[in-house]
């Protein structure tokens, strides 16, 4: 049993890695606005949460934060390892796993709302500081980051039914359907 968590949690950590790295080259494929650009790098923070449970907060932080430093813009570093992370970790709460091991579309297009809505309200918060651009300004980035979202919605809750995820998801089954898999492979 200790075995089984420890190379759960070496999967994790792993998974992890790979997931920021996807990050990172999510949020790099992007198109420059007058404030920021958009990018790719929700889509994959929601897959992430799908498949990593609240875990993904790490590759969410890491790759988009990374990403934003070699971008050049390092004014946003702080504020984009907290807003980013918390959309990996609150995603990855909410998409919780019925008995069968499922999440349904209803939940996975209302986690994908809520997370993306963090997104736009994280970034108008910490834009509209009297040090950044303030209030007026800020609002200038609501629509681009409202197509970002979009983007992202549109492009993850499908993926999330790609069955190769199923697969490695870790830590969001139910325990029900844990003992369904083990029975299934005994």
């Amino acid at each position: 049993m200790k075995n089984d968590k420890n190379r759960n949690n070496i999967k994790k950590i792993a998974y992890a890695g790979v997931l920021a790295a996807l990050v990172f080259a999510g949020t790099e494929l992007h198109i420059p606005t007058a404030i920021g650009h958009i990018n790719l790098g929700d889509l994959v923070i929601l897959v992430s949460a799908y498949v990593l449970g609240p875990f993904a907060f790490i590759p969410a932080a890491i790759g988009s934060t990374l990403a934003d430093l070699l971008a050049g813009y390092p004014q946003y570093a702080v504020a984009t390892f907290i807003i980013k992370g918390v959309m990996g970790l609150v995603a990855g709460l909410l998409l919780k796993r019925n008995a069968q091991g499922k999440v349904s579309l209803g939940r996975k297009l209302s986690v994908s709302f809520i997370t993306e809505l963090i997104m736009i309200a994280g970034y108008f918060a910490f834009e509209s500081l009297p040090f950044m651009y303030g209030v007026e300004a800020a609002l200038g980035s609501v629509i681009p980051n409202g197509i970002q979202a979009s983007a992202a919605v549109v492009g993850a809750v499908p993926l999330m039914y790609v069955k190769v995820f199923d697969r490695y998801q870790l830590s969001q089954q139910s325990g029900a359907h844990k003992e369904k898999q083990k029975t299934a492979v005994s």
